[in-house]
């Protein structure tokens, strides 16, 4: 599903390089759960941004289902996002003046589709088909992140990315999130990478990997 070669991305740091990614291979298979581990700074969220498409390499390749992904127009790039993966970011992203419903629909409104039934069976998989007229702030953070899962899920994508998805909760929401979020992948047979600081949380997963001095230990 996905194949990297030889990605490679810096960052320049005063008079000093700092290579973020350095040289990364890696292939994920279609229906695979990986997570990405490694220290603070490491790296992390921009291999993730540019396995998803957010973020172009310095060099390199991102084959996606035979797509080079990084070869396609700005266009193209953003319409294959659309069709094709889904996003979880940490900060949940919510728009705050739409409310729960709204907010789930925005990627078919991007797309140029209604999918307001398939918002509302969204919300309902995570459990929030009574918060549906209710704005992010009158969510608890846990709420805002079910959010944030719907509509990441509500289009079935063949790749879901989530960035640090229980970084903003406690122990108890963390697990509960992280569950919800390895049945949906297992219903829709996506494949998942996610970024996250919790070991214990990392070994739901298929593969662990580390990166840390911009190289990969699988």
């Amino acid at each position: 599903m996905i194949e990297t070669i030889h990605l490679t991305r810096s960052y320049q740091l005063g008079k000093n390089q700092l290579a973020v990614l350095n040289d990364i291979n890696l292939s994920i298979a279609k229906g695979e759960k990986v997570f990405l581990c490694g220290p603070s700074g490491a790296g992390k969220t921009t291999l993730l941004y540019t396995l998803a498409g957010l973020e172009r390499p310095q060099e390199g390749q991102v084959i996606i289902d035979g797509t080079d992904l990084y070869a396609l127009s700005r266009t193209a790039q953003a319409r294959f996002r659309n069709q094709r993966m889904g996003y979880i970011f940490q900060n949940y992203h919510l728009l705050p003046e739409l409310t729960a419903l709204e907010n789930v629909m925005v990627p078919g409104a991007i797309g140029g589709h209604d999918q307001r039934d398939a918002a509302k069976a969204a919300l309902e998989r995570v459990g929030l088909q009574h918060r549906l007229d209710h704005l992010p702030t009158e969510l608890s953070g846990g709420e805002q992140q079910r959010v944030a899962i719907a509509r990441a899920i509500v289009h079935q994508p063949d790749l879901l990315f989530a960035d640090e998805p229980t970084g903003n909760l406690d122990s108890r929401n963390s697990a509960a999130i992280m569950q919800l979020l390895l049945e949906l992948v297992q219903e829709n047979k996506s494949t998942l990478v996610v970024v996250t600081h919790d070991s214990t949380l990392a070994k739901k997963g298929d593969r662990l990997l580390t990166l840390q001095d911009g190289r990969l230990s699988l």
